[in-house]
């Protein structure tokens, strides 16, 4: 069969600060664009052009206009929130369409989104619910000094008041800082039940391992008294930490590459042997991977890459993925996920300790109740009859 070949842009960071994150969603991106390529009952061809901004905010709209100005109408990209507003008005302008594949803040709507990642009712909410119902309603936020850590924190202050909760304090770091020593001392000195953690790449890293440190150098349990939560906590970030202080701390995601189905067993197999150096697979790879089957599905149903064909094809598309089943809502192009929490190893895996039963509609807004969520057993799990 003739395949339609399409020009398609990858934008993510592979160097600098959250350059592991990147290399993971260009490796999931990557292996999409091969089976889809390989793929005889196909009929497309995606031929990818990858551009690397190297964890420089700066970089992302000239790398973006560059692709846009060369034809290509569909970009797989962006990691951080502020990279993502940053370039959303190039494909307001030329009538592109960008693929987001990561978690976010929420609160945004644009006409020219694809959005695979999630959204704040299907990380933030399921967390708030685990936090307070298992050790207490007194936060210490940190964050990035951007959208991303801002937007958290203020969903999380929000949803914590609610409940009669409150947040002690709040501190930012720049994208890429390491010191961490004053916020540790606030730590200390502020006492909450449990501490939620928006920063990303290295300045997340060199917090674990920091963190960790002081607590034992006082003879803290760390991970019982002062125990972490995020919502970009992955598995090759767990590398990053290191196994001095890698096991512990509980990450609210769609995807763990620990979930035991026939479907993710295959997933990561095929991953782990295409992707032997790393780094591991991840919930943010998961994403890009499905950004690139969504789109090519998409454009095999088009028949053209003109943005708003594309877009009316992808509209209730659905994949059987990695994480189970998701589809796009036709309303908000978000994505219907399953949400998991999850406790981090020493093996730098993770338990699943509690999950969604089905799908849950995104809720960009979080104008709808939070998903309830089912004990994850660790043991075979009988049924009675």
């Amino acid at each position: 069969m003739m395949k339609a070949s399409y020009p398609i842009g990858i934008l993510f960071s592979t160097t600098g600060s959250y350059g592991t994150v990147g290399r993971t969603m260009l490796n999931g991106a990557l292996m999409a664009c091969r089976e889809v390529n390989e793929d005889e009952n196909s009929g497309v061809s995606l031929c990818p052009v990858i551009a690397n901004p190297q964890s420089e905010l700066v970089a992302y709209a000239p790398e973006a206009e560059k692709m846009l100005q060369s034809g290509i109408r569909h970009v797989v990209g962006c990691y951080t929130s502020s990279s993502r507003k940053d370039v959303i008005p190039l494909f307001e302008k030329r009538d592109a369409i960008l693929w987001y594949p990561t978690h976010y803040e929420g609160f945004e709507s644009s006409a020219n989104v694809v959005y695979t990642g999630t959204a704040p009712n299907h990380h933030m909410a399921p967390m708030v619910d685990h936090l307070v119902s298992n050790f207490g309603k007194r936060a210490f936020c940190i964050g990035s000094n951007y959208i991303w850590g801002w937007e958290s924190n203020r969903v999380l202050r929000e949803d914590l008041a609610q409940r009669g909760g409150q947040v002690l304090s709040e501190r930012y770091l720049a994208v890429g800082d390491t010191d961490v020593a004053a916020i540790i001392d606030a730590i200390f000195e502020t006492g909450p039940d449990f501490i939620f953690n928006a920063l990303i790449g290295r300045s997340s890293y060199a917090f674990f391992r920091q963190f960790r440190a002081a607590c034992e150098a006082r003879g803290i349990d760390q991970v019982n008294r002062f125990p972490i939560a995020s919502c970009n906590l992955s598995e090759p970030e767990l590398h990053e930490i290191g196994e001095e202080a890698v096991d512990g701390h509980i990450s609210s995601s769609v995807y763990f590459s620990s979930i035991d189905t026939p479907a993710n067993r295959a997933f990561v197999e095929t991953y782990s042997a295409m992707f032997p150096d790393g780094p591991a697979v991840s919930a943010e790879a998961e994403s890009a991977y499905l950004a690139i089957r969504f789109l090519a599905k998409a454009l095999e149903k088009a028949g053209s890459d003109q943005a708003r064909a594309v877009l009316n094809a992808t509209r209730g598309q659905s994949i059987e993925a990695p994480q189970g089943r998701v589809t796009i809502d036709p309303e908000t192009m978000h994505s219907f996920l399953t949400p998991r929490i999850g406790r981090s190893r020493k093996d730098c895996q993770f338990d699943i300790l509690v999950k969604a039963a089905c799908p849950v509609r995104p809720d960009p807004y979080l104008v709808r109740a939070a998903p309830s969520l089912e004990t994850v057993s660790m043991r075979p799990q009988l049924r009675v009859i």
